[in-house]
């Protein structure tokens, strides 16, 4: 197995450094799990349990981090019905700066060093054609989960943030900040909208401690009876004045009443407010996934970009 190091909160603000940079040149070569947001709760939420399956490696360019690379090694989760679910696949997530293309070939090697003997997958941006050649050229081929109506693959939406329609909640909810609704109710509006699901207070505490983490725009709706109907973090990149909800989800019961449409609503005027001019959120982009894109594209998003699920088989 080729050297690691394990991934730190300092090597993610270094990572989230870099995302901004391909944020302001070309955002749609980001890569799945490559944004600002996405980074710092993929980390905070499972570091804890996780951090010892997460190697990395960083590439530096005159003093300055042009590339990474985390690998994400077998691993089990123990989910909120009391089952595990095991993963005994690698996958890798990574970004590379388009400045420096020729370093692809060097992460690609390190995953394959990192993880031989085992199947590999990887979720390069679709628009990014000369990392796809190059993954292809290693070995990589689609993944055949992403094929078909009900397909994995996810696509990333934005909005500019210029007009907002008013948020309109039914007679009795409120929305709440996650300081004001506490941990226990974060993560039980989390653990509803998602069960079973691996969430735990201490994976909220370390996204409270992640990089661009604000508890006051954590946002949840409160229902008459006390329920945290549903919920959204939302992550400001402050050198780009972009925003992104990251995750959103609404409890079983609650669906289909308007309130996560009135959440995300409200949630841009928080970010707009905050500084923020354009917002972003990711869905699946299959057609046998309308839910949630049929929400997102109903409060003015539109695709910009995809991924493109690559797997490569252990021999």
């Amino acid at each position: 197995m080729t050297d690691f190091e394990l991934l730190t909160s300092a090597d993610l603000t270094l990572m989230q450094g870099l995302t901004q940079e391909v944020t302001a040149l070309r955002q749609d070569l980001l890569n799945a799990d490559a944004a600002y947001g996405e980074l710092a709760w993929n980390w905070g939420r499972g570091h804890a349990a996780h951090g010892p399956h997460w190697p990395r490696r960083l590439w530096f360019h005159e003093g300055r981090l042009v590339a990474w690379a985390w690998g994400h090694l077998p691993r089990r989760y123990h989910l909120s019905d009391g089952t595990v679910k095991d993963l005994p696949g690698a996958y890798l997530a990574y970004q590379v700066h388009p400045g420096h293309p020729h370093l692809f070939d060097e992460v690609i090697g390190w995953f394959d060093d990192l993880a031989a003997g085992l199947e590999r997958t990887v979720l390069p941006s679709a628009s990014d054609t000369f990392a796809v050649e190059r993954w292809r050229a290693h070995g990589y081929v689609t993944d055949p989960s992403s094929l078909g109506e009900k397909g994995s693959w996810t696509q990333l939406n934005v909005r500019d943030l210029a007009r907002i329609e008013e948020a309109e909640l039914p007679a009795g909810h409120r929305f709440v900040t996650a300081d004001e609704a506490g941990p226990q109710a974060v993560v039980r509006a989390h653990v509803d909208a998602w069960s079973p699901s691996p969430y735990t207070t201490v994976g909220y505490e370390g996204v409270r401690r992640a990089p661009g983490y604000r508890g006051d725009l954590h946002l949840l709706v409160e229902a008459p009876d006390g329920t945290m109907a549903c919920s959204t973090i939302i992550w400001l990149d402050e050198a780009n004045r972009t925003a992104a909800f990251e995750p959103v989800g609404t409890h079983p019961e609650h669906r289909r009443r308007g309130l996560a449409r009135a959440m995300l609503l409200h949630g841009m005027r928080l970010a707009r407010d905050a500084g923020a001019t354009l917002m972003t959120v990711v869905c699946l982009g299959a057609p046998g996934h309308p839910a949630a894109r049929g929400l997102y594209h109903g409060v003015g998003f539109r695709p910009l970009s995809r991924d493109a699920p690559l797997i490569k088989y252990a021999s």
